[in-house]
């Protein structure tokens, strides 16, 4: 798989921990809020079309769980 193939899936996962993030409440707020910067980052990597940039945020995206 190349990089315009999994950082849209990647992307799609870590909303879904997004919102379990969310669901916990108060609790996961911290997380919720670096997810969310993390996932805002990855779209202006691609919206630039920034390549490096890209790598980089998807290999944070694969560390979010």
């Amino acid at each position: 798989m190349n990089l315009a193939e999994a950082l849209p899936k990647e992307q799609a996962r870590v909303r879904e921990v997004l919102a379990m993030y969310k669901e916990i409440g108060p609790a996961g707020m911290f997380g919720a809020v670096m997810i969310e910067a993390t996932l805002n980052e990855a779209d202006q990597a691609v919206i630039s079309g920034d390549v490096v940039a890209m790598i980089q945020v998807y290999e944070k995206l694969k560390a979010v769980e």
